[in-house]
């Protein structure tokens, strides 16, 4: 169940970063990286940092458990819907009417006539959280009937659609271009909604929700708890899920005070950092929380334990090759994916290195997710986020020295720590002795690091025969 589960879902993500990396390869020929590009990448910020804060964990973690206890399911989840499309739509409205103020907060560092022309685009990308939200929303439901497919695969359809728009782009002026990939935003998130309709309806929770509108009627006050349970829950964990999606938006405010185009290298720097832990990370974490849930509900927390214990060496496998492999490699795998059209070599060699920085960061933070699922299962979303807070604090403050010197490095640097701080924090709740336990594993210890060595050797092999990078 599990293993299906996770292939599900990394299958599901791998097809969406494919395409969302064709998408950032056109759209690094078509605006290279600067001012324009930067424009779209504050424009996009803001809703698909809490497109990944809903989608990666925060909604389910508090959506799902709150769903299996509440006695009138379709009530329950029609409120919720519109609680969250009532509060996101007057969000959207208030985006619109204050633009500019708005935009000035995102990036401070752009200058008038900067902000005049990113404004406009806050206001449109801003409506795609709506959108995704309903994705979120009908995910979530689904997973409850262990269906994964819509909900992974629902995110290429955002890349093909923004794939589209550029085409059309292609022969547009760079402000042209950056409007028409804002309104490819808004279809692939229509799209994305599309996907989950249909099933939504064989699995009957459509009609599920149209029960709950009867139920809303005659049920409200059994209804108003759970909704108050699911509140009490939802919050702590919206900040807990979200280190590392916060850490990259205080990345983007600050780099805003930088040189042209250091917004650029942090957003496709942070793009590839991305494909790993989504596919590896985020797809166990939530192939495992069901599991965890359920076994520490019924009390057989040793199965929750084996279970976790399993899924920290699978990923400490994954993560620690794609870490290797990254540094190593960082100079090929930007010119391969983006050094061409205006994304010249200078671009390569600094995206580069903001990439490695990133990569330090991508082992604590990937298996800080699957033991934070542990405190989730025992209600403890609240100190969740308490250790997610406490992270960003030292990330920010390490931002602001590490930029002084180092520039956007230094900030996809602080980001990294930040991801050791969060790790080592989470442990400490969870439980050393427990944690020793899961390490003292030699077989698994000795395993991770022939792989690394071989994977190292063959690194070595292909960079000194096969192809180098000459700067």
């Amino acid at each position: 169940m599990f293993f299906k589960a996770f292939f599900t879902n990394s299958s599901g993500i791998l097809t969406s970063r494919i395409f969302g990396f064709i998408r950032d390869l056109m759209t690094a020929n078509t605006l290279g990286a600067n001012i324009y590009s930067d424009i779209f990448f504050v424009a996009f910020k803001l809703p698909n940092l809490f497109r990944r804060i809903f989608g990666e964990g925060a909604f389910n973690q508090s959506f799902l458990p709150s769903f299996l206890q509440t006695k009138y399911k379709g009530g329950f989840a029609l409120k919720i819907l519109g609680i969250f499309c009532f509060v996101l739509f007057v969000l959207s409205i208030l985006v619109y009417v204050f633009q500019v103020p708005i935009t000035k907060i995102l990036a401070y560092g752009f200058n008038e006539s900067t902000i005049a022309l990113a404004a406009p685009l806050v206001a449109i990308n801003f409506w795609y959280l709506l959108l995704v939200f309903i994705v979120t929303f009908f995910g979530a439901m689904l997973q409850y009937k262990r269906n994964f497919t819509a909900w992974a695969y629902s995110p290429a359809l955002l890349n093909i659609c923004m794939i589209i728009a550029l085409l059309f782009a292609n022969s547009k002026d760079s402000y042209e271009s950056v409007l028409l990939l804002s309104y490819g935003v808004l279809a692939g998130g229509i799209a994305q909604i599309l996907l989950h309709i249909y099933p939504m309806w064989r699995l009957k929770l459509l009609k599920l929700l149209l029960i709950g509108t009867k139920e809303l009627k005659h049920k409200k006050d059994s209804i108003k708890q759970s909704i108050s349970s699911f509140k009490s829950q939802f919050f702590p964990a919206m900040i807990g899920s979200s280190t590392a999606q916060l850490a990259s938006f205080i990345d983007t405010l600050l780099a805003s005070f930088l040189a042209s185009g250091a917004i650029s290298y942090l957003y496709y720097a942070n793009r590839i950092f991305q494909l790993p832990l989504a596919i590896f990370a985020i797809a166990t974490s939530t192939a495992l929380f069901p599991l965890v849930a359920k076994y520490i509900k019924n009390k057989e927390e040793d199965r929750a334990l084996f279970e976790l214990s399993r899924s920290f060496w699978l990923l400490s496998a994954l993560l620690s090759a794609c870490v290797l492999g990254g540094i190593m490699l960082r100079d090929e795998i930007i010119w391969l994916l983006f050094e061409r059209g205006e994304f010249l070599r200078e671009d390569t060699i600094i995206t580069a290195s903001v990439f490695s920085a990133y990569m330090i960061g991508l082992l604590p933070f990937g298996l800080a997710r699957i033991f934070s699922l542990w405190l989730y299962s025992h209600h403890k979303q609240t100190l969740a986020a308490k250790i997610s807070a406490f992270s960003l604090l030292i990330g920010a403050i390490l931002s602001i020295i590490l930029m002084q010197s180092l520039g956007a490095v230094g900030l996809a640097l602080a980001g990294s720590i930040s991801g050791f701080v969060f790790f080592f924090t989470t442990i400490y709740f969870f439980g050393f002795s427990k944690f020793l336990a899961i390490l003292n594993k030699p077989k698994w210890i000795i395993l991770i690091s022939l792989i690394l060595c071989v994977l190292w050797a063959l690194i070595l092999a292909f960079k000194h025969y096969v192809f180098t990078l000459n700067a």
